[in-house]
């Protein structure tokens, strides 16, 4: 799913922030060493933190119904998680860094979600949507700056990319067989009969026994000491 969801940000960069221009889209670590390498304009998306959306986490099963409305199948909802990327700029001069993550920005602000026609991979097929959010201040149990130290490099302008991705679960629960027939209720005379004809099935009631009052505690009682005649 995470390599869906890098194809995807690749198509949509390609089409509504680059536009032709010749810039390279690297999913990368933008450590020293890569940054020696470099020889071309470059966008990089580093994806540096998975962590799942606990707030967003469904507990109850999905009822799973077929072409007449009947439930043929109960599955375990899918957990989201947030992939969260670095996406910095480099080039030769300063100034044409700021506008390509000028022209990153304006792309992922237009919506809420991935737009369906760039969505690749196992993403095409979700029913859901495939939230974004860009530039969005970090939690307090992580710090963009810690991510550079960690990389080795020098503190660069950066967006924050948070794509919210479902993971579906190969978790089901079986559903019962379907109940076809109504329930039937009969009455049976003192011979154990049916009226009507027939013979006394498991379950049925005759008139003696459904007249009968429920024993009290003491007759109760009495049954267990002696018997009850």
């Amino acid at each position: 799913m995470i390599h869906d969801v890098d194809e995807s940000l690749r198509e949509l960069t390609k089409r509504d922030v680059l536009n032709g221009a010749r810039v390279e889209i690297s999913f990368e670590a933008p450590n020293k060493d890569w940054a020696a390498r470099r020889n071309t304009p470059t966008l990089n998306f580093y994806l540096y933190d998975i962590r799942e959306d606990l707030s967003r986490r469904e507990v109850q099963f999905e009822e799973i119904r077929n072409a007449d409305g009947r439930v043929t199948d109960r599955r375990r909802p899918p957990r989201r998680f947030k992939l969260s990327y670095l996406v910095t700029a480099w080039t030769q001069r300063p100034e044409d860094e700021h506008r390509l993550l000028s022209s990153v920005m304006s792309c992922f602000l237009r919506s809420d979600a991935l737009p369906a026609d760039v969505l690749r991979g196992e993403l095409a097929d979700q029913d859901r949507p495939i939230g974004v959010t860009v530039a969005l201040p970090p939690g307090n149990d992580r710090s963009i700056s810690d991510v550079w130290s960690a990389l080795g490099g020098e503190l660069k302008p950066s967006l924050d990319l948070v794509v919210s991705v479902p993971f579906e679960l190969d978790r089901h629960q079986p559903v019962g067989p379907l109940v076809l027939e109504e329930p039937r209720l009969a009455m049976v005379g003192p011979d154990g009969r049916e009226m009507g004809g027939g013979r006394r099935r498991a379950g049925t009631v005759t008139p003696a026994q459904a007249d009968e009052p429920a024993p009290t505690a003491e007759r109760r009682k009495g049954r267990r000491a002696g018997g009850d005649r």
